[in-house]
C-alpha cells in the first residue's frame, strides 16, 4: 500500500502518542540511591528494549548483555521454567524476570524481602514493554524462592 501524506502524518502522530502515554509512565517512589540493573536479552528483542527504557525512566541504571543463549542464563540464574518470559535481569541479588514493573521491583528492593526474585510470567499484554492499548493489562507479579515456589507479589486485574 502506498502511504499518502495524510497517512504518513496520521501514523506519526499515532506512534508519538503512544511513546508518550504509557500507563508504565506514572511516578513510583524514589530509590535511596540510583541501582544498576543487568538485563540479559535476545540481541533481536524489542520489547526487552522497551522495559529497559521503562527501568531507565524509573531511575535504574541499565547494562544491557545480549546473549545468544537465554536458556542458559535463565538456568544459571536459577528461573523456574514455568516463570520464564523473554528477558532475565540482576539488581542487588534479585532476579527480575521479563515484563515486572519498574514500582514492584522498587518494593522488592525496598522491603529486602526474602525472595530470589519477582517474575511476570510469559509476556503480558499492557505490561511495561508489551503496551498495546494504553490500559493495565491482567496478569500477575511472582515472587519467587530459589527452590521454585512462587507467590503471588502484585495483582493487576482488569476492571
Amino acid at each position: 500500500m502506498k502511504k499518502t501524506p495524510l497517512l504518513c502524518l496520521l501514523s506519526a502522530l499515532a506512534q508519538t502518542a503512544c511513546a508518550e502515554g504509557s500507563v508504565w509512565d506514572q511516578p513510583t517512589p524514589a530509590l535511596g540511591s540510583p541501582k544498576e540493573i543487568t538485563v540479559y536479552r535476545s540481541p533481536t528483542c524489542s520489547c526487552c528494549e522497551k522495559w529497559m527504557a521503562h527501568m531507565q525512566k524509573h531511575g535504574f541504571t541499565v547494562k544491557d548483555l545480549p546473549s545468544e543463549d537465554m536458556p542458559a542464563v535463565k538456568q544459571k540464574l536459577g528461573v523456574p521454567q514455568a516463570l520464564q518470559s523473554c528477558h532475565t535481569a540482576l539488581v542487588d541479588g534479585y532476579v527480575v524476570e521479563g515484563h515486572v514493573p519498574a514500582g514492584d521491583v522498587k518494593k522488592l528492593l525496598k522491603a529486602k524481602t526474602p525472595a530470589a526474585g519477582l517474575a511476570a510470567p510469559g509476556m503480558p499484554v499492557d505490561s511495561p514493554g508489551m503496551e498495546a492499548g494504553g490500559a493495565k493489562g491482567s496478569f500477575q507479579v511472582i515472587r519467587f524462592d530459589k527452590q521454585g515456589n512462587g507467590k503471588i507479589f502484585n495483582d493487576y486485574s482488569k476492571h
